[in-house]
């Protein structure tokens, strides 16, 4: 980990809304508004001509634009290898369009603080290492020097600790708080178990989606409110791309309404007909049931993988912009049996966690040029936290029974406390091999194919006529940060190589670089 000289700030790189934050001078978490005066900026980009991005746009303006303009939750795009969106003839990846919207909140909190160099970015737990990759690589590409990734639940806990005075206080009683952070953004969901003290910070389990949040809510009204336009006027407005972009606007409008009110209205004018649609909050709740009973289900599983009992918590925290809806607050008390706290502000408590573990690493490192950190350099460093991985980590193997079916053998499984290390023995599959092949897997299922590939390897040089079944121990370490660390060594001759996996679809130097250069075309506004 290297710091540059200049600011460090805590980013959340949301679905919807993304934000900026910094540890000030007095020790407070403070989120640096926006050009527009606004704690929060819409992770919406918008394809201008000439090079032109504009993100974070109004929604008059994106209502104007042609759909196929406007790009929005990019981030459950990321580490896609497959993603395509052409523009000005030139092909846009999601770490550059990411890299357009850190661009911007880099820009507006230069307003405030000057120059912005270092970052903490935010994930979901639930990410993988293809996606946690791509925010490193977004980052980079938006000229930030990217210290860390954080776990957005855990970046909500610190938040949550750091503004109860708890966090690093050495003189406080070191009393255990278990707490479960339910994060309903608007296109991921985690919940996370985490145990602290004023010193130590422990992730005892978690899960999620990469692929549920607040979007599938408004999906479900725009589908509800078309099937009502195409019963009373024989249309569909969901078969023009205007038609459906204005459609999920106004959903998205009445769905944050409804968090409020009991009634919302929804209108919608398509080809020359229009519909006005009284939607109450228990249709709306009807209609997303499934949804809700999705994370429930997740939730109770995180709670039963702990042993935690759930009336015991001490806190349920909500994050993210969708854990507003009523519906998930009713959920969460009746399954733990106390009200969700509401002290954080579920949108931009994440991006202040993430400036508070920013603060605690420049701390530790002896690299802040902060007043504000180095007056608080001894509360930050008496804090340490210790993560589990969202994810299993295994080795393709060979079935015994069939050469022919390869299967993924687990070698760290998920919700292991880091830094975590694991050596199995394996044998080789044929007769004098001329090299051995590991390829490295990111998943649960047995099914390779159902799991994600992270990176191979080749040990070569082995002994001339090593036979069929000779030893082979490979060697797992995660560390702390959650970087991965293989070796293999086949034993009979004591030939061995020691790796660091990157995933091996993600972007080299040579496109990190290309990107770069390509995002330096383009005017941010």
């Amino acid at each position: 980990m290297k710091f540059v000289e200049g600011h460090t700030v805590g980013i959340d790189l949301g679905t919807s809304y993304s934000v900026v934050a910094r540890l000030d001078e007095d020790g407070e978490a403070t989120v640096l508004e926006n050009a527009q005066g606004r704690l929060v900026t819409p992770s919406i980009v918008i394809l201008a001509d000439d090079g032109l991005v504009i993100v974070g746009p109004s929604q008059e303006r994106v209502v104007k634009e042609q759909p196929d303009r406007v790009v929005t939750a990019i981030k459950r795009k990321m580490g896609d290898a497959s993603f395509e969106l052409y523009h000005e003839k030139r092909r846009l990846t999601p770490e550059l369009i990411s890299s357009m919207i850190l661009t911007k909140l880099r820009q507006d909190a230069e307003k405030h603080v000057k120059p912005v160099t270092n970052a903490v970015i935010t994930v979901p737990h639930y990410f993988n290492e293809p996606k946690r990759q791509a925010t490193r690589h977004a980052g980079r590409i938006a000229g930030l020097n990217v210290i860390d990734i954080i776990n957005e639940p855990t970046a909500a806990t610190l938040a949550y600790a750091w503004q109860k005075g708890e966090l690093g206080n050495p003189d406080l009683p070191g009393k255990e708080r278990t707490v479960l952070v339910y994060d309903l953004g608007g296109g991921t969901f985690d919940v996370t178990i985490v145990r602290y003290t004023p010193t130590q910070f422990t992730v005892l389990a978690t899960d999620g989606d990469t692929m549920l949040g607040g979007i599938d809510w408004t999906e479900r009204l725009a589908d509800h409110v078309a099937r009502k336009f195409e019963e009373k006027f024989g249309l569909d407005p969901r078969t023009e791309p205007m038609a459906k972009k204005n459609l999920l606007i106004e959903a998205e409008s009445a769905k944050r309404e409804l968090s409020l009110w009991e009634k919302s209205t929804v209108t919608l004018t398509f080809r020359g007909q229009t519909l006005e649609l009284e939607v109450n909050r228990t249709t709306f709740e009807d209609l997303t049931h499934d949804l809700l009973q999705r994370t429930q289900d997740t939730t109770e599983f995180t709670i039963d993988h702990t042993g935690v009992d759930p009336r015991k918590l001490d806190t349920v925290l909500l994050v993210g912009g969708s854990s507003t809806m009523p519906a998930v607050a009713a959920m969460l008390e009746k399954l733990t049996g106390k009200p969700p706290s509401r002290e954080l502000n579920p949108q931009t408590a994440v991006a202040q966690g993430a400036a508070i573990h920013a603060a605690i690493l420049e701390a530790k490192h002896g690299s802040s040029s902060s007043e504000s950190v180095r007056s608080l350099e001894r509360r930050l460093r008496n804090v340490s936290t210790t993560d589990v991985n969202s994810h299993s980590l295994g080795v393709e193997i060979t079935d015994r029974n069939d050469p022919n079916i390869k299967l993924n053998h687990v070698m760290i499984p998920r919700n292991s406390r880091l830094p975590v290390r694991k050596l199995q023995r394996f044998q080789t599959t044929s007769h004098a091999p001329q090299s051995i092949h590991v390829r490295l897997l990111e998943g649960e299922a047995t099914d390779v194919s159902s799991c994600t590939f992270i990176g191979d390897f080749r040990l070569v040089g082995l002994p001339q006529n090593l036979p069929k079944g000779s030893p082979v121990e490979i060697i797992y370490t995660y560390d702390a940060r959650g970087h991965i660390h293989v070796s293999l060594k086949e034993v009979t001759g004591n030939h061995q190589c020691v790796v660091e996996i990157a995933w091996s679809h993600g972007l080299d130097e040579t496109a990190i670089d290309a990107l770069t250069r390509l995002a330096a075309d383009y005017r941010v506004e």
